[in-house]
């Protein structure tokens, strides 16, 4: 095994709801190494979306240890937080979330461009992702002139702009056709044998689960099951 980017011990969650606790993540142990890619699955209210958004940085745990490319999210503060979501953490959501004002390539140098780097670089990066994504000709085309399988292209190509360690994807096939989902899920694996990167996704896609390498059961907050396996190869999306 690898050098492990992600490892949670005993990660609680718990939100308080008109007066009452509710406990969502009840005590995750998991290990994901750099490299790896994990599908994340399980039943509505399992804790799905809440251990993402806890990985993501995008909240912090309750209790428990959670620590990202060896560092402790439980003891930084908020503006570390935002360094390190900012550094090393891209997203990819069911609902693309691209600005409508800006055509694709201006919402994939977003990033950059919100983090002061050079716009000549960053451009130059987002032309190169946009064309690895399969977008070369939809460059200067708004989000409503793209199909909801090209708005993922670009949503997938915007989180991978700053070169981040680990990408999170929720659902991100939710909204898409099973030919077009079948297109997401053949880049997801063609990203991370040609860059590396960790991906964690979020599915209830029977089919892009039984395509990973490492699926992550969780059940009322904790984790089920832990399998890894041979990956299946993707279906051919022609």
């Amino acid at each position: 095994m690898g050098k492990a980017l992600v490892t949670a011990v005993n990660v609680k969650k718990s939100f308080i709801h008109m007066g009452r606790t509710l406990e969502v993540l009840r005590g995750i142990d998991v290990s994901i190494d750099e490299g790896e890619i994990v599908g994340l699955v399980g039943q509505s209210g399992a804790g799905k979306s809440t251990f993402l958004h806890c990985l993501g940085t995008l909240d912090v745990p309750t209790s428990g240890s959670l620590k990202i490319a060896g560092e402790e999210v439980m003891s930084m503060s908020g503006a570390r937080l935002a360094e390190l979501r900012n550094r090393s953490i891209g997203f990819v959501f069911q609902f693309h979330h691209l600005l409508p004002e800006f055509n694709a390539l201006e919402n994939v140098m977003m990033p950059g461009l919100i983090q002061g780097l050079p716009r000549a670089r960053i451009e130059a990066q987002a032309r190169a992702l946009l064309e690895e994504v399969g977008l070369r000709d939809r460059v200067l085309h708004r989000p409503g002139e793209l199909s909801g399988g090209e708005q993922q292209r670009v949503a997938l190509a915007r989180s991978l702009v700053l070169d981040p360690k680990l990408i999170l994807a929720d659902e991100p096939t939710g909204n898409l056709d099973s030919a077009t989902s079948d297109q997401i899920h053949q880049l997801f694996f063609d990203i991370n044998k040609q860059r590396g990167t960790t991906l964690i996704v979020v599915t209830h896609n029977l089919g892009l689960a039984a395509s990973m390498p490492r699926v992550v059961t969780l059940k009322d907050g904790r984790v089920e099951k832990d399998e890894r396996r041979a990956a299946a190869t993707p279906r051919d999306p022609s």
